[in-house]
């Protein structure tokens, strides 16, 4: 992702797909700069990690859970030499009310060349001699809960080897496998991937091509963007009419977004930075001021998208519910502001299908 997103401009607007493919443990590592998802985060700068309030989920108020991150420098900036976008989601299938985004949690962050955490110099293509095993103790000597990889500040009060971000984690681990370790029964296996977390897979990218006789589709995209917004501020219809046309409008998005995904139905994220998404349905489409602006003044954009394919592979099917979504955009500060080491809080807007809607 960090060579292709880097590169979009306002001008070319490119959409950039993201698709799924296994990796090498060591390469998903925070020095190794990736795109992923599931597995515990790959934490960019090493110190002022999103605290446990910030993480909570703003509906059952359960910690939520790492689910994807997009490795998206913006070149031209020293300050984003390398930026990170990092997302979170409740997995209460009760939490996912529809059209509701408090379930979710986004994080900006980004880091000079020059830092006090990488070198100057990218990492290489190769395997490295030694590893910095950043699962457990970041490399500032902040230390991550053992189950989610978040930070995690308490410790197992009878051995104080293992730490924790919440007691609810805690009482998770201790179940699936601290109770025999603390006991010493069994040895301590920190790089285990609990059933808690989701699969983890290394994001990668290509830019999307469309056919020929789609190409006009494209150039329309901002256009149909325009008539959904109008639509949501109303209409001076009648009621029957609002509902006519409403129903045909969301007839029309549907079936753009199956066409346009068709070329590519694997795809499992978006990216176009300061373009438009691709939205699967007319309604609950964001008027502008319901995007609020960064706290620094400047206006959110959109980035990208993450698509409901990925939902396959995150082994989340419960016969009796189900996390689920249409489409989450996330929308970041059009300036990309300068907070030093910290992880700046984003927008994120969830989208359900409608009605009787499926992919």
């Amino acid at each position: 992702m960090a060579a292709k997103a880097g590169k979009e401009t306002k001008t070319n607007r490119e959409v950039v797909l993201g698709f799924l493919e296994e990796a090498e443990s060591w390469q998903l590592l925070s020095s190794q700069f990736p795109s992923k998802v599931g597995g515990r985060p790959a934490w960019l700068s090493q110190v002022d990690l999103p605290t446990v309030s910030e993480l909570q989920c703003e509906k059952c108020k359960l910690p939520t859970v790492f689910l994807l991150q997009v490795y998206a420098p913006v070149t031209e900036h020293d300050r984003c030499f390398h930026r990170t976008l990092f997302v979170f989601c409740c997995k209460t299938p009760a939490c996912y009310s529809r059209n509701d985004n408090k379930c979710f949690k986004v994080f900006r962050c980004q880091l000079p060349r020059k830092n006090d955490f990488y070198p100057f110099d990218p990492p290489s293509d190769e395997k490295p001699d030694q590893l910095m095993d950043d699962h457990q103790v970041l490399s500032s000597g902040l230390k991550l809960c053992r189950l989610c990889g978040c930070l995690g500040q308490k410790a197992c009060s009878r051995c104080h080897s293992v730490t924790y971000c919440s007691k609810e984690h805690q009482t998770i681990d201790w179940k699936h496998r601290h109770k025999k370790e603390c006991s010493n029964e069994a040895s301590q296996s920190s790089e285990e991937l609990n059933s808690f977390l989701f699969p983890e897979w290394e994001l990668v990218t290509e830019p999307e091509e469309l056919p020929a006789k789609d190409e006009k589709l494209h150039e329309s995209h901002s256009l149909d963007q325009e008539s959904m917004t109008c639509l949501n501020n109303g209409l001076e219809n009648s009621e029957l009419e609002s509902m006519a046309l409403h129903e045909t409008q969301d007839t029309k998005v549907f079936q753009k977004f199956k066409k346009r995904i068709a070329n590519e139905p694997q795809q499992v994220l978006r990216y176009c930075k300061e373009g438009s998404p691709l939205w699967v349905s007319a309604e609950h489409v964001p008027r502008d001021e319901e995007v609020p602006e960064c706290p620094c003044g400047a206006k959110r954009l959109f980035e990208f998208q993450i698509m409901p394919q990925l939902l396959n592979h995150l082994k989340v099917d419960r016969t009796d519910a189900s996390i689920d979504w249409g489409t989450v955009a996330i929308y970041t500060c059009a300036d990309s502001c300068d907070q030093g080491t910290k992880y700046s809080a984003e927008f994120i807007w969830k989208q359900d299908f409608s009605g009787e809607q499926a992919v």
